[in-house]
């Protein structure tokens, strides 16, 4: 993913509705589905390891859990491509979170450590196929050592298993978020345009928010050739889009006519091209048809050469046959 567009994931998955919807809509577990999201509090998610390196992840949210102390933490990464090894990427990460909570003085009581559901969430057009447990990617070792194998698994949310079908009666944000990277067509990318705009009234700073997501991936998706100004909310991206629209749709338009003339003429010439060689070849056979019956039979008369001039190639070939075996003319133009 690039920076661009992880940058505009990591500001869209910064609001809680967005995280709560990820949670409820896609992720189907009846005890997640409990917790009161509400009390969703962003994590910083940048740390320094203890060798003094500097490791950023993508978003982390906890939500409090079965009373005020026990906090599930949700980590979220976002991935564009298939990565090999995305579940020792998804250990590290962890591992890291951890690290930083110890570090801060945040574990629970008797120096527990907090759950942790590792997440990611994937929206590339290639088939997933990475391990998404690290011990997938370890040999099965015999006796002492397979006790001691890690394993750690991560949660897979990914986007080609859901359809427009699946999706477009959900009220739910994330639901739009994998249409709006998949729409139909213009006119159905406008109309989910105002839908969120409609579900996001009163919360102008998440309406922002979308309308800088979505551009950016409208810009990924035509690779920068799409000429974008910067928007601060859902209605001036609908306007800009619907006008942008309205310009392709006129520049297409323009094309198609001139493509349509241009085949015209190309087409008449070769008509004509055609007609011209056809012409020439009939009257080059009905020469050589007046040449054989002067020969047999002498002077042609005029009504004969007229009607010879104004034949078809096929009716000239039936005459060329006959003159070799006809004893006068009238044999060779008999009916």
């Amino acid at each position: 993913m690039s920076l661009d567009d992880d940058a505009s994931y990591k500001l869209l998955f910064s609001a809680p509705e967005v995280v709560r919807d990820l949670v409820l809509g896609f992720i189907p577990d009846e005890w997640l589905h409990s917790l009161d999201y509400s009390t969703l509090e962003k994590v910083p998610g940048s740390y320094v390891t203890d060798d003094l390196r500097h490791r950023a992840d993508d978003v982390i949210w906890r939500v409090k859990a079965e009373g005020s102390w026990v906090y599930l933490y949700l980590l979220i990464e976002f991935q564009s491509r298939v990565d090999p090894w995305m579940a020792v990427r998804m250990m590290t990460y962890v591992g890291l979170l951890y690290q930083d909570l110890i570090r801060r003085g945040e574990v629970l009581p008797d120096r527990k450590l907090p759950p942790v559901l590792p997440i990611v969430l994937y929206n590339g057009d290639a088939k997933w196929t990475a391990a998404t447990d690290i011990a997938q990617l370890i040999p099965k070792a015999p006796g002492l050592v397979a006790k001691y194998l890690p394993k750690l698994e991560y949660l897979l949310i990914d986007e080609n298993q859901y359809g427009e079908a699946d999706l477009a009666g959900l009220k739910n944000l994330v639901a739009a978020i994998i249409r709006f990277e998949h729409p139909e067509n213009e006119q159905a990318l406008l109309k989910l345009i105002d839908l969120v705009n409609e579900w996001l009234e009163g919360n102008p700073e998440l309406k922002r928010t979308f309308a800088i997501w979505i551009r950016a991936v409208l810009l990924r998706q035509s690779k920068n050739t799409l000429a974008l100004p910067k928007v601060r909310d859902l209605k001036e991206l609908k306007m800009t889009l619907a006008d942008r629209f309205d310009q392709w749709a006129q520049q297409h338009e323009q094309k198609g006519m001139q493509a349509g003339m241009q085949a015209g003429l190309q087409a008449g010439m070769q008509k004509g091209i055609e007609q011209g060689i056809e012409k020439g070849i009939e009257k080059g056979e009905a020469l050589v048809l007046q040449k054989l019956l002067i020969k047999r039979f002498g002077p042609l008369p005029a009504d004969l050469s007229a009607q010879i001039g104004a034949a078809t190639a096929a009716q000239i070939d039936v005459w060329v046959d006959r003159v070799l075996d006809a004893q006068n003319l009238d044999e060779v133009f008999r009916p």
